[in-house]
Formats: C-alpha cells, structure tokens, sequence
C-alpha cells in the first residue's frame, strides 16, 4: 500500500485544516457566541473559560491556515489537557469514557501530533519557507 504515501502530506494538510476549523468553532461559541448551545446556560464566562475560548478562537484559525503551526498546536495541546484534568477528570474519574473527556483527549494528542510532525507543504508556514529557500539559493 505504499502507493498511498503519495497523498500523505495532503491528507494531512486537510486534517490540520478541518481540526482547525473545529477548533476554532469552540472558541467562535463562547467569544462571538456562534452556534449557541441550549444546554448551556447564556451569560458572562469565568476567566479561565474566557482564556481557553480565545486559545481556541486564535489557535484554530492559526492552526486551519498553517501559519505559527507548532506554537499554536503547542498552545492548543496544553489547553487541552488543562481542561481534561481541571473540568473532567475533577470529578474524581481518570476515565475520559466516564467524565466525556474523549473530546478534549483526542484534541490534545492530535495537537500534540501536529505540533511534533509541523505544518505540512500546504500551509502558510509551507510557503514563507519554500520563498526563503528560493531567496537563499543561488542563482
């Protein structure tokens, strides 16, 4: 199945972007309040929220365009895991399963991922070093 590999660094640019924009769409909710969810009650956030949805607005949209991609991911990955152990795992149960913790456990690795593999070809990060490459070549 090498024949597969060829599409690697696309797919993956299409997951960076996608995971992005979900991202970004948790932290659209609690700063613009996009898609306003009805088991939620409406009104003023706590502090940490607050930062956590503009860790998600900002990262998710740096993240989906590939631009600063491995302090974003960096950034995201540790809200992530922060918000695994001080919102799910408070109460007392380790297993995400059990506290609805998948969510912001699979963020975490997936962030972690990205931040360890970097931005792919497909990304703005991508293109600022190709042109630097192409001003440092000799002619």
């Amino acid at each position: 199945m090498n024949f597969l590999n060829r599409y690697a660094d696309t797919v993956y640019c299409i997951m960076r972007l996608i995971v992005g924009l979900m991202f970004f769409c948790h932290g659209a909710q609690k700063i613009l309040g996009w898609f306003p969810d009805p088991k939620h009650a409406a009104g003023p956030l706590p502090p940490l929220m607050l930062l956590g949805g503009w860790v998600e607005l900002v990262c998710g949209l740096l993240l989906a365009v590939g631009l600063l991609t491995r302090i974003a991911a960096f950034l995201a990955s540790g809200e992530m895991a922060v918000g695994f152990f001080m919102f799910h795992a408070s109460g007392g149960s380790l297993v995400p399963l059990v506290n609805h913790g998948e969510l912001a456990v699979a963020y975490c690795f997936l962030f972690l991922f990205i931040f360890f593999y970097g931005p792919g070809a497909w990304s703005i990060d991508g293109l600022i070093a190709r042109s630097r490459g192409a001003q440092t070549a000799p002619a």
